[in-house]
């Protein structure tokens, strides 16, 4: 009676409510863990980028008298300087409509060309589909710029010094429209993202349903007709999607118009920003880099409501929906040569250009006796600076030390950041500290390379507060590195978690086990395959990159990208592509290595 009689608390309500979930959380160590992570990652990538953007409205030291304001004051000049001053022209529009011109003009090649190859490859009976699916994707494992050094090494004129290239070595000088600016520098990144076209294309190809089209064809609807009224339609968000995808990559792509567009001064947004930095235009260089990341987000939010739009369009088909090939018959040999010939240009003959390079005392000239192999193990070589062959150069060794450990730690810590990324997105019960570390972990893909180590150098140049100036360090590499990774392994860790139930972690706590026994003991084993993948794709992306070193990078840490790019403005061109093979070496192997751990293919599914 006793017990009927008693008085029932009330249930919080209101602020009271708010406060006792509050006290619940806090509790448990993942909202800790989840404060701790969102306190980090707004310091390692929402401050940069605040203090780059802040660097373009406030009076930088140097520019009292021209900015008629003391240092740190609010000012317009910089916006006025870059956007409507007399040489706003040479810092921003030109660069920009080179940008874009480069820009649309690989997109229009690589959509051309990988339209036709994603077709072939997974909706014909073209011979050798499954080779090619996976041969046609390299020029993507491999550095855009390995491309540009082919190219020069080729084309290259008197309009710079140094060797010849190999065409003026017998006697046919290219013009410089060939040789430097938009042509090449358009042909290269077309080559290089084509795979881009031929991933997205040809995965929504593999799953459009070929009764569509005999349906069409039965009731009269000629070739074109199908193509463009059934096919197409059901095709543009995958390409639309990969246009986006291509205008943000070239956006911020620096190494390939740095080595052909520097001799004839035809500058892009990103070479533009760079020589901003190098002559200490910080607050300039703070507007070009707020423009480019404008751009860029402006790209991806496009891309991202596209991706929402196609979700509202499905095909009718589920288990009858057919992926039957298309018979080439007597084109099947016509087409498999034009997919030959594609990995020939853009796999084949820049690498061998390269490698043969490397070995010839004269460009252009194949007799036994210019063959030479001083350029990687020779020594007291006639050169100023470079006195041995590469694989005896202690700057090539240090170089690379610099990269394994360099990249590795960033990797690493950017692995185990992601899976603990995942854990607390999934786990934690405030859903704004999820909502938030989902957003901020992904904001380094919104901002280019170039403009992102802009970005960090305008945040760790001085000392601020108790933290110290770290330019010249390798660790604002190691910083930089790991932030500009953590979109990728921020995903990786959301993705396997999400596929993680709390059984085994609600068992295990049960029996008493506490939170750092359960990670260790029960989700990093089970997420391992995840942990991996979060730490040998940051790695792979940091073996080739260059935007983000080579802003960041003092000759003491120079990586193996910068070495090469020193080496290139030296005019030291074996070397140069001795080292580009190199790295080219490690990012393919290196890609071939991941897919077999993660037991993953990047052109899973394009062929059989």
């Amino acid at each position: 009676m006793a017990a009927s009689d008693a008085t029932v608390a009330p249930a919080p309500v209101g602020g009271a409510r708010w406060r006792y979930r509050l006290r619940l959380a806090l509790r448990e160590p993942t909202t800790v863990i989840a404060v701790l992570m969102a306190a980090l990652f707004a310091y390692l990538i929402v401050v940069p980028i605040l203090s780059i953007l802040a660097d373009a409205a406030t009076v930088q030291f140097g520019d009292e008298r021209r900015t008629a304001g003391e240092t740190g004051s609010f000012t317009t000049y910089y916006l006025y300087r870059a956007f409507a001053s007399p040489v706003a022209h040479d810092l921003f529009w030109e660069p920009l409509l080179n940008t874009l011109k480069v820009a649309f003009g690989a997109i229009a090649i690589s959509l051309s060309v990988g339209g036709i190859l994603a077709w072939l490859i997974a909706r014909t009976d073209m011979f050798g589909r499954r080779w090619f699916a996976t041969a046609l994707i390299v020029p993507y494992m491999l550095p855009a710029w390995t491309f540009a050094l082919a190219w020069t090494t080729l084309f290259k004129n008197r309009t710079v010094g140094g060797q010849p290239g190999w065409f003026e070595a017998v006697g046919l000088t290219p013009p410089d429209w060939l040789a430097y600016g938009q042509v090449p520098i358009t042909i290269i990144l077309a080559l290089h993202y084509t795979p881009f076209v031929i991933l997205l294309f040809g995965s929504a190809l593999r799953r459009f349903d070929s009764q569509l089209e005999d349906s069409a064809r039965i009731l009269g609807a000629p070739g074109r007709v199908v193509a463009l009224q059934i096919i197409l339609p059901l095709m543009r968000p995958a390409l639309l999607s990969a246009v986006l995808l291509i205008f943000a990559k070239c956006l911020g792509e620096f190494g390939v118009p740095y080595v052909l567009g520097l001799p004839v001064k035809f500058d892009v947004l990103a070479t533009s920003l760079y020589r901003s930095i190098g002559s200490r235009q910080t607050g300039v260089a703070g507007v070009l880099a707020g423009a480019i990341m404008l751009i860029g987000v402006l790209a991806i939010m496009i891309d991202a409501h596209l991706a929402r739009e196609a979700r509202r369009f499905v095909t009718v088909g589920s288990k009858g929906a057919m992926n039957r090939l298309s018979r080439l018959k007597s084109w099947r040999w016509p087409a498999s040569g034009f997919a030959a010939a594609i990995f020939v240009v853009s796999v084949g003959m820049p690498l061998l250009t390269l490698a043969l390079s490397t070995v010839m005392h004269q460009p252009g000239s194949f007799a036994l006796s210019n063959f030479t192999l001083d350029y990687w193990i020779g020594q007291d070589l006639p050169t100023v600076a470079m006195r041995t062959g590469i694989l005896l150069s202690p700057d090539l060794w240090q170089a690379a030390w610099n990269t394994i450990s360099i990249v590795g730690i960033a990797s690493i810590c950017s692995g185990i950041l992601g899976v603990l990324t995942g854990y607390v997105v999934v786990r934690t019960t405030i859903r704004p500290l999820a909502i938030f570390l989902r957003q901020v972990t992904f904001m380094p893909y919104l901002v280019p390379g170039i403009a992102f180590a802009a970005a960090y150098l305008s945040l760790f140049a001085v000392q601020r507060g108790p933290i110290p100036g770290l330019y010249g360090t390798t660790l604002i590499l190691i910083l930089a590195l790991m932030a500009d990774q953590m979109p990728y392994a921020s995903r990786a860790g959301i993705s396997a978690m999400m596929q993680l139930g709390k059984d085994p972690e609600e068992a295990a706590q049960i029996v008493g086990a506490g939170w750092f026994r359960r990670m260790t003991s029960i989700v990093i084993p089970i997420q391992k395959g995840s942990l991996v993948t979060g730490i040998l794709l940051p790695f792979i992306s940091g073996i080739k990159g260059l935007s983000l070193f080579v802003i960041l990078a003092v000759p003491a840490t120079d990586v193996l990208t910068t070495f090469s790019l020193r080496l290139v403005d030296y005019n030291y061109t074996q070397a140069a592509n001795a080292v580009v093979l190199i790295i080219a070496g490690l990012a393919y192997g290196g890609t071939v290595l991941a897919q077999r751990l993660t037991r993953t293919n990047l052109a899973e599914g394009l062929g059989n």
